[in-house]
């Protein structure tokens, strides 16, 4: 199996995200991350998937999204696109452990977001490599909380997903 990151420029219509994960669903590739927002043309969003799979199943899938009305264009990325998630772990802190934890902060480039005298909230964000590293480090402190968004990915280069569509 391999990894693909599809974005897809959709019109902003209620149910269509319900629509889009289905037609994954009922070929049984479970989604592995999914983000959703506005994009740069008003009433189109940008809906990023993560999924597994082998290439041909991926095909037909894509071909059944290019069918949905409110899908408006379907890219498959590179894998040298650019890829981030973003991340906030609340991590137990002590008098003791407090400094490393700050340490592991400024080694991996995150940002402390919250202050309690037994935890902190910290906010990373990178390439899903570097998220999965910044948790083994935190897990011995104790992680008592995490939240990550999906992926967001973009082709690298000067084109835009959006060049051709006219709204």
């Amino acid at each position: 199996m391999s990894q693909h990151v599809l974005s897809l420029l959709v019109e902003d219509r209620p149910g269509l995200l319900t629509r889009v994960a289905g037609l994954f669903a009922r070929r049984g590739f479970n989604i592995e991350s999914l983000a959703v927002g506005v994009s740069e043309i008003e009433g189109l969003s940008r809906i990023t998937v993560v999924v597994n799979v082998e290439g041909a199943p991926l095909e037909q899938v894509t071909k059944q999204l290019n069918k949905l009305i409110n899908v408006i264009k379907i890219v498959e990325l590179e894998p040298d696109s650019v890829q981030r998630d973003h991340m906030l772990i609340k991590v137990k802190t002590d008098a003791a452990t407090r400094s490393q934890v700050l340490e592991a902060v400024t080694l991996f480039r995150a940002r402390v977001i919250d202050v309690v005298s037994d935890a902190l909230i910290i906010e990373v964000t990178g390439d899903t490599s570097k998220c999965a590293a910044f948790i083994k480090v935190l897990e011995p402190f104790g992680i008592k909380e995490l939240v990550q968004s999906g992926v967001l990915a973009m082709a690298r280069g000067s084109k835009s997903m959006t060049e051709k569509v006219i709204k």
